[in-house]
């Protein structure tokens, strides 16, 4: 129920704004709104304030919505009329209507994003887990615990990182350009920095997902390799380990956080005979400011379609945290520059899979859209907001594409318009229409397919 609402809220105000963004600019231009809708099919609620034009109705299908004008194309328009048509209307003005809605929802995402920077927000330090074997950051030299005071793109300047989100958004940017991220670490707060720099440009970026900070070798924050709860009958409690134990060694391998010790942990079993068997190792843990040897056996586990160890104990704490908060003109001016940024990676994203540099599995339907929502929701006010915010940017670019179904297409219409001073005809206009639908649609499969796809893998 959580994810429904969450979904249903977040669409009708993200069409709302857009659509009141078409419908505010109308009528400042003197044109006559007929009907401002939110949703499509059954009416389930209207009304029309007294001395207004304008009927507003609810739909069933919150999916959509459309301001529909006065306008001689659609209907016979009375002469003492014409000039609230829209058809009638300059270039500049219809310019601006149909521009309105998609600007409306760049506009909102400013906002958003800026509530968010106001309020303030918990997120992890900057502080790296060890690199993933064979990483990026790993032939970079780094290995697990550094801290990030500054980063940026090899050649400009570097700007304090704030949190680990600050610097996994530096580099998917980075990731995605193909520009080398060069990093100022340190081993503790108060030590000297040395730089580092990840060598991003030979990466082969088809896809956004785990697997491209597992290549890059940053997947996530320090995290001390401490054990928690532990199952009944586990390899844990099995091999005498106990909650608050401090893991400093597997083997000779010392261990620095508790993503390393989850991958060695992992890696605990070999394969003899076809057969895949546990392998005993001794541990190290540092128990009451004692050290103890313990040899741990862990049990094999099956995961996908491969098997690996475990020892059924949680392993790991919260990593540290830290409250990113911004005053009112500089939280302002970061969310517009997130929301420049989202833009332009979004438009980089859609050209790279256009040219096949990018797998279109990166689109996504309204079942991920939706999933997304209702998890963000879960999670508190701050995470739905930079959720909505995400959304708005995604639906502002999408509607500014020049596809002739979109606000967009409408917009490189009257760009030809402009330049040689006659209108598209009615017949360009149909067949781009089709065309536009055609492509649209298969978008549309394309990104519920991707959905699909995903549900089914979980």
């Amino acid at each position: 129920m959580m994810t429904v609402l969450a979904f249903v809220s977040a669409l009708a105000l993200l069409i709302a704004i857009h659509e009141y963004g078409h419908y505010r600019v109308a009528v400042a231009c003197g044109v006559k709104v007929l009907k401002f809708s939110i949703g499509f099919g059954k009416t389930i609620f209207k009304w029309q304030p007294k001395g207004s034009d304008t009927e507003f109705v609810i739909g069933l299908l919150p999916l959509g919505g459309f301001v529909k004008m006065l306008d001689e194309r659609e209907a016979p328009v009375p002469a003492d009329q014409k000039h609230l048509a829209f058809n009638t209307q300059p270039l500049r003005k219809r310019v601006a209507i149909v521009a309105a809605g998609p600007v409306a929802n760049l506009v909102l995402a400013i906002f958003l994003y800026s509530v968010v920077n106001w309020m303030g927000v918990q997120e992890a330090k900057a502080i790296l887990a060890s690199p993933v074997a064979g990483s990026i950051a790993q032939r970079a030299g780094l290995l697990g615990g550094e801290y990030v005071k500054q980063a940026g793109f090899v050649g400009e300047d570097l700007a304090q990182i704030q949190s680990m989100e600050d610097l996994r958004w530096l580099i998917t940017r980075g990731a995605l350009n193909g520009d080398n991220v060069l990093l100022a670490v340190a081993r503790s707060a108060d030590a000297p920095a040395r730089d580092v720099i990840l060598d991003l440009e030979q990466l082969d970026v088809k896809e956004v997902d785990a697997q491209l900070f597992q290549k890059i070798g940053i997947t996530g924050p320090w995290t001390k390799p401490v054990l928690g709860d532990m199952q009944a009958d586990s390899a844990a409690k099995r091999a005498g380990l106990q909650v608050g134990d401090v893991v400093t060694k597997v083997n000779d391998v010392v261990v620095v956080d508790a993503q390393q010790l989850r991958q060695l942990i992992r890696e605990s079993i070999a394969v003899k005979d076809q057969q895949t068997l546990a392998v005993t190792k001794n541990w190290t843990v540092s128990r009451a400011g004692q050290s103890i040897n313990i040899p741990v056996t862990a049990d094999v586990k099956t995961e996908g379609n491969r098997q690996i160890g475990r020892i059924g104990a949680f392993v790991g704490t919260l990593p540290e945290m830290t409250t990113v908060r911004y005053g009112l003109f500089d939280g302002l001016q970061a969310g517009a520059e997130k929301t420049w940024d989202v833009s332009v990676l979004t438009l980089k994203m859609m050209g790279k899979m256009l040219i096949g540099q990018a797998s279109l599995k990166n689109l996504s339907g309204p079942l991920t859209i939706a999933d997304y929502a209702g998890k963000s929701a879960s999670l508190g006010l701050t995470p739905y907001l930079v959720f909505l915010a995400l959304i708005s940017v995604s639906l502002g670019v999408l509607n500014l594409l020049p596809l002739p179904v979109l606000d967009g297409g409408h917009l490189m219409y009257y760009l030809w318009e402009g330049v040689t001073g006659k209108a598209v005809s009615e017949l360009w206009t149909e067949r781009l229409q089709r065309g536009g639908v055609a492509l649209l649609f298969s978008m549309m499969f394309i990104a519920l397919y991707n959905d699909v796809t995903r549900l089914f893998a979980i």
